[in-house]
């Protein structure tokens, strides 16, 4: 892939998903299987809006079936995929439609939380809609009217996920198909705190003395489908909330709003000021904790602890007892805020709202409405 971007002067040369490499992947082999030609090429549009053509790998053509691979690569992004084949078989099937499952090398999902249930393959929702969409486009071209199973592997996975988070999160056996644009963006660390630095310097410029934060993608959905506010308001911190804070507080700033996913804003009450996992997970302690206090037995506490994603050790607390649910947030929420407190320092007022993907808004300080009319 030949476009790049520009962070902190230096040019970076953006990638592709496995989620991308699945379904040109998939693709190619329907068009083989229905056309009985071969295909050394594939052109695909991702959800982000590029076209990505791709060379297609080890062609296997079959009375019934077709196999085929595209490569992996991740641009200038350290990404322990890049270089991997991704597979996809594509044969004949009774059922109509298109059923996407995955082979060797390819998780599958153990634990409750995640993308996709118990049992499924762990191939994320965005990657099977772009499966699902450019095998149809292949099927109307050729004015098929069964059905087509499609198989995603990779040899590579089963090795490479034990350098992933994976194991972690009860998916076991391979590595997970994900992206939600088909696009890897490569950024360094430091290329990304000095764009969120710009942004917020930016905003002073034009003369705000409130910021909206959130850290990424979830927070600005949330923004926009439950809040009714346009997510280009937020200035998204990635995981560097303290950085963020601390070029508020340098600026003109005198109040910010951090709204964000529990995933992310729960690990502020270990006062983690950067939420990458790489410098800690401490999530289920943390609920787990706070659940103690709230007065939760020792079946509930071990049942968070073991808990993948913040969703289910909610669900969890709900339904063994609302009211301790609610002491529990709001006990994280205290101490969260507490710590943004003393990073924001006098100079700045802080405060925040925590919401789940499945629950909605979850708890908010005491002054979080106030601040949110101001956008």
């Amino acid at each position: 892939m030949n476009e790049f971007i520009i962070q902190n002067g230096q040019k970076l040369r953006l990638g592709y998903t496995t989620g991308s490499c699945a379904a040109a992947a998939s693709k190619a082999a329907a068009y083989m299987l229905l056309s009985g030609r071969h295909k050394e090429k594939i052109t695909i549009e991702t959800p982000k809006g590029i076209t990505l053509t791709l060379d297609v790998h080890d062609i296997r053509i079959a009375e019934n079936t077709v196999s085929c691979a595209v490569k992996k690569d991740a641009g200038d992004d350290p990404d322990i995929t890049d270089g991997a084949l991704i597979y996809s078989e594509v044969r004949y099937s009774d059922r109509p439609g298109v059923a996407i499952d995955g082979g060797f090398g390819i998780g599958r999902v153990t634990k409750p939380g995640l993308d996709q249930p118990i049992g499924n393959a762990a191939i994320n929702s965005v990657p099977r809609r772009m499966i699902t969409e450019n095998i149809e486009e292949v099927v109307k071209l050729f004015d098929y009217s069964g059905g087509l199973a499609v198989t995603v592997s990779c040899p590579a996975g089963e090795a490479l996920a034990k350098k992933t988070f994976n194991p972690r999160l009860g998916i076991v056996g391979g590595i997970s198909v994900l992206g939600t644009t088909g696009i890897v963006e490569p950024m360094s660390e430091k290329a990304l705190v000095e764009t969120i630095r710009t942004e917020l310097t930016q905003k002073c410029a034009l003369g705000h003395e409130s910021v909206l934060l959130t850290p990424g993608n979830y927070g600005a959905e949330f923004i926009k489908s439950s809040l009714g506010i346009d997510p280009e308001t937020a200035v998204q911190t990635s995981n560097f909330i303290g950085d963020s804070l601390d070029f508020c507080r340098g600026l003109c700033f005198k109040k910010a709003l951090l709204i964000g996913h529990i995933g992310k804003l729960v690990k502020l009450a270990g006062n983690m000021m950067n939420t990458h996992s790489k410098y800690g997970d401490c999530r289920m302690e943390i609920l787990a904790a706070h659940a103690g206090a709230a007065g939760a037995d020792a079946e509930l506490i071990a049942k968070i602890l073991s808990c993948v994603a913040c969703d289910e050790a909610v669900r969890l607390m709900r339904e063994a007892d609302p009211a301790l649910e609610k002491r529990a947030l709001a006990s994280v929420t205290r101490k969260a805020h507490e710590n943004l407190i003393h990073r924001a320092g006098e100079e700045l007022r802080i405060e925040m709202i925590m919401f789940s993907k499945e629950y909605g808004i979850l708890d908010e300080t005491e002054n979080a409405r106030e601040f949110l009319k101001e956008f």
